[in-house]
């Protein structure tokens, strides 16, 4: 059986865990954390991730735990509307619709899926050999055939691969996101845009309250109260969010600064080494495509090697782990990439003109940017939707395992 071993127990490590489990690999994902914790507090999954997580067979539990979203839309300060539209529309669009839960709440679902054998907590990798797949780790080695960078956004492995590349840029902004109860009363999913701040609002299960915040500041900038320093700044917005930021335990708000790419990597692979997530396409926020994009490189990178390495490994004697058909592994890293780049690319350089949008401080150019918005809205209450339908209108490559994939639905 081909050997896997995957680095990061995030969203990206554990969906290309899962992925290369089914396909048939042998995984082991090596995870530096003692505890499963997951950093942040939500997010969303699109059309194109919901598909995704259908081939793994997980589509239809990621629905059951989340929150379809209602009417949503782009506000002003004041609360008057810029765009908007609802998951109706989206379902008959697309077919599906875009869920949002808590971070933990996929973390949880994927890691049990991905199964406690396969995983090692509190294991810090040291140095990843691309030519032979050779993993150091404080704890020893381990020999793979593929080795999956799923180590995030300062990713130690990807360095390493492309020691000329300048890796990730601040991208201007600060964003906050936190957790807070819900009384149960209606709330839509608003995104707010004001000059140069942006606060949005979405409901998750069990009433609590995803919110995440982003305004510009310098890089590395401290606070000593955040929830005061985001009362500060958005105290008079509309309701709910002066309720929300009241009711915020501080201990509950994450902050950090935004960074992402502005040059793309040549290639998502180097030898036996795959990147995926945010090792690969660090990007901003804006378009909530982060961790939906993680998981599409999951499914993608499966498919890649799986099938070739299968036959070759089923067609000879077995290989010793870690003297797999190397030409077999390097032909699929190499489709990887070739199916990866120029989409994670574009998307990337969306989200960050989408960014630029957004840090608009001129009165004069905000009120043009928001009268621009309202009026193609106005004339198509589909826009909202159109402007995204390529990110969304994604193909996984191969059938659902089950749920609302392709497979099912035919």
């Amino acid at each position: 059986m081909p050997a896997a071993v995957v680095i990061g127990a995030g969203i990206g490590g554990l969906s290309a865990g899962i992925a290369l489990r089914q396909a048939g690999w042998e995984v082991t994902v090596l995870e530096r954390a003692e505890r499963m914790e997951p950093v942040g507090s939500g997010l969303a999954l699109a059309v194109n991730a919901l598909r995704a997580l259908d081939t793994l067979g997980l589509g239809d539990r990621a629905r059951e735990l989340s929150r379809m979203q209602g009417r949503v839309g782009i506000r002003r300060p004041d609360g008057r509307w810029l765009a908007h539209t609802t998951a109706e529309r989206a379902q008959e669009e697309f077919g599906d619709s875009v869920v949002v839960l808590a971070r933990a709440t996929l973390v949880d679902l994927l890691a049990a899926a991905l199964g406690a054998d396969a995983l090692r907590l509190g294991v810090t990798v040291t140095g990843v050999d691309a030519g032979t797949g050779v993993v150091r780790t404080d704890r020893g080695e381990h020999a793979a055939d593929l080795v999956v960078a799923a180590d995030g956004i300062r990713s130690a492995t990807r360095r390493a691969l492309f020691p000329g590349h300048p890796g990730p840029v601040y991208a201007g902004v600060t964003a906050w996101r936190g957790l807070v109860p819900w009384d149960g009363r209606p709330l839509r999913s608003t995104e707010t845009w004001g000059g140069g701040r942006v606060f949005g609002v979405h409901l998750l299960a069990d009433d609590v309250v995803y919110f995440y915040a982003t305004d510009l500041s310098p890089e590395g900038a401290v606070h000593g109260d955040e929830r005061e320093e985001l009362l500060r700044r958005f105290g008079d917005w509309h309701e709910p969010i002066p309720s929300l930021l009241a009711a915020v335990r501080p201990e509950r708000i994450v902050r950090n600064d935004v960074h992402a790419f502005a040059t793309p990597l040549p290639a998502y692979h180097r030898g036996r080494v795959a990147l995926v997530g945010d090792a690969a396409h660090p990007m901003t926020p804006n378009l909530g495509q982060g961790a939906c994009q993680a998981i599409e490189d999951a499914v993608v990178l499966a498919h890649a090697v799986g099938e070739g390495l299968a036959h070759a490994v089923g067609e000879g004697p077995a290989h010793a782990v870690g003297e797999g058909p190397a030409s077999v592994v390097g032909g699929g890293l190499a489709a990887y990439s070739a199916a990866r780049l120029e989409r994670t690319t574009a998307i990337t350089r969306r989200s960050t003109a989408i960014c630029r949008a957004t840090k608009i401080r001129n009165p004069v150019a905000v009120s043009l940017r928001d009268a621009g918005m309202a009026l193609a809205a106005r004339f198509s209450s589909a826009l909202m939707l159109r402007s995204v339908r390529g990110v969304l209108e994604w193909t996984p490559p191969r059938p659902a395992a089950s749920g609302r994939g392709p497979a099912a639905r035919a």
